[in-house]
């Protein structure tokens, strides 16, 4: 048995993680090395490595939860675009052997999506972009 991925921790709730979003089968949560404020991951509770793993259906279902939370983020924020960014092995960038969904609020200051993790938040700031995306009840 292979070690458990900080994605699976935190679906777990082993780690700590700002959830803005969770059902039966993803969960989405504030990225804590962020390019903007607001980035957030969106990821599949069913642990697999790439987009190639999954099935056609898990692959829609999960597409359908990144468009929903990207338009969520885009409505709360007030952002003038969202990059959507998914890497496959570590060649293209992935760094955490899960499947996953950067959702980047973009604004007209910082146009394009750059390779450095540039925003951070202060003491008690991502607990309160946590609660202002929050799209749990």
């Amino acid at each position: 048995m292979s070690e458990k991925t900080i994605f699976e921790k935190i679906i777990d709730r082993e780690l700590p993680g700002e959830i803005i979003y969770e059902d039966e089968k993803h969960i989405a949560f504030l990225d804590i090395k962020p390019f903007e404020k607001g980035h957030t991951l969106v990821v599949p509770k069913n642990p697999h490595e790439t987009i190639f793993d999954m099935s056609d259906q898990e692959f829609i279902e999960l597409m359908s939860i990144v468009k929903k939370v990207a338009e969520h983020i885009k409505k709360i924020t007030g952002c003038e675009g969202v990059n959507i960014v998914q890497n496959n092995y570590p060649i293209s960038g992935q760094v955490v052997p899960h499947v996953h969904f950067h959702i980047i609020p973009r604004s007209e200051e910082k146009r394009l999506y750059t390779s450095g993790n540039d925003s951070q938040y202060d003491d008690g700031e991502m607990d309160q972009w946590r609660e202002r995306l929050s799209m749990i009840d």
